[in-house]
């Protein structure tokens, strides 16, 4: 392959960082190219079912062990895609290692031990019916929620009192370890990926809390506001899929903030959620912080994935799309 066919075209207009930086979100994966300098063990040959040769010059091209060493590494949803190419393509990526691989991943806090045995007794010993019923959080993107209210402005003159529609965003970015980041802003999803990692700044208002995933979808979560009196939040969500195995939508059940005491904090060495586990709803630490269950901005978190955070509708402005309504 040239290496004209890989190069970046970075053209003049592209002068900011974060403009570059925002390229790898759009940029086509090509798996193969990790390829070079590996060796890979034989597989298998396919066989089809009148056990003919296969016409198809990239199947006569390509030996069966450099197409499963390309699908080892795709993650689950290309390898989803791959497989509605061809027969072929679809009985390479029923291989049980791809899934179990995306499965152990995924659920690696549980334990190898106790993944197997969920596999075996729940879902017929199939990694990917794991992987499509099992309740799972995606990492691969960002579960956005948009909220919109009415704001009643102030008469000046002789004009007429204005009402303005606010418009302002949730941003939810879990990882596999049992952390997530959180951010509200009036920031377009397009913007607010750039800055939803570990390494943003104090300026980005990123917030990091811990969350835990139960057997039936329900997810409790639990982060800290620094400040001068620490607000501690607790939000408790449901996750549900429009599709089978989708997993791209979180309703929300429960918005709660409330007091904790910083000596409390200063000698607690575990997470935040094994903090206020066992606190019930109205429990404050704080006397000058009550307890407030919030009814605003419950609108269902939508997932994004991050190839697609600049060409999301979610990006269009309020006089394009004055509500939303997530399905």
């Amino acid at each position: 392959m040239a290496s004209s066919d890989i190069s970046v075209d970075v053209r003049p207009d592209f002068n900011s960082l974060d403009h570059f930086l925002s390229m790898r979100y759009i940029a086509t994966d090509r798996p193969w190219l990790k390829l070079y300098g590996i060796r890979v063990q034989p597989v298998l040959p396919f066989r089809s079912l009148s056990c003919k040769p296969d016409p198809a010059p990239i199947h006569q091209c390509l030996p069966d062990e450099l197409l499963l060493e390309i699908f080892t590494r795709m993650n689950p949803y290309t390898l989803g895609r791959a497989a509605c190419v061809c027969r072929k393509w679809k009985y390479t990526a029923r291989n049980p290692a791809l899934w179990r691989a995306a499965c152990l991943k995924t659920w690696q806090r549980s334990g190898m031990e106790a993944n197997y045995m969920i596999v075996r007794s729940l879902y017929d010993s199939s990694w990917r019916r794991m992987w499509l019923q099992r309740p799972r959080i995606r990492s691969d993107g960002l579960y956005v929620s948009r909220n919109t209210y009415i704001h009643t402005g102030v008469t000046e003159w002789q004009f007429k009192k204005t009402v303005n529609v606010v418009c302002y965003y949730r941003y939810l970015r879990f990882f596999p370890s049992g952390k997530f980041l959180y951010k509200i802003s009036p920031d377009k999803v397009k913007d607010a990926v750039k800055c939803m990692h570990f390494r943003a700044s104090k300026a980005d208002c990123v917030f990091k809390g811990d969350y835990i995933l139960s057997e039936d979808g329900q997810i409790e979560m639990a982060l800290l506001y620094p400040g001068h009196r620490y607000t501690l939040v607790r939000m408790r969500l449901r996750l549900r899929g429009t599709t089978v195995g989708a997993n791209n939508r979180l309703d929300v059940l429960k918005i709660l903030t409330t007091g904790v005491n910083a000596t409390e904090l200063k000698n607690w060495t575990g997470s935040i959620l094994e903090l206020v586990e066992g606190w019930e709803e109205d429990e404050t630490h704080d006397p000058d912080v009550p307890a407030v269950s919030h009814s605003r901005g419950l609108s269902p978190f939508v997932f994004v994935p991050f190839e697609e955070a600049d060409t999301s509708v979610l990006n269009l402005p309020v006089e394009k799309m004055d509500y939303y309504v997530p399905g």
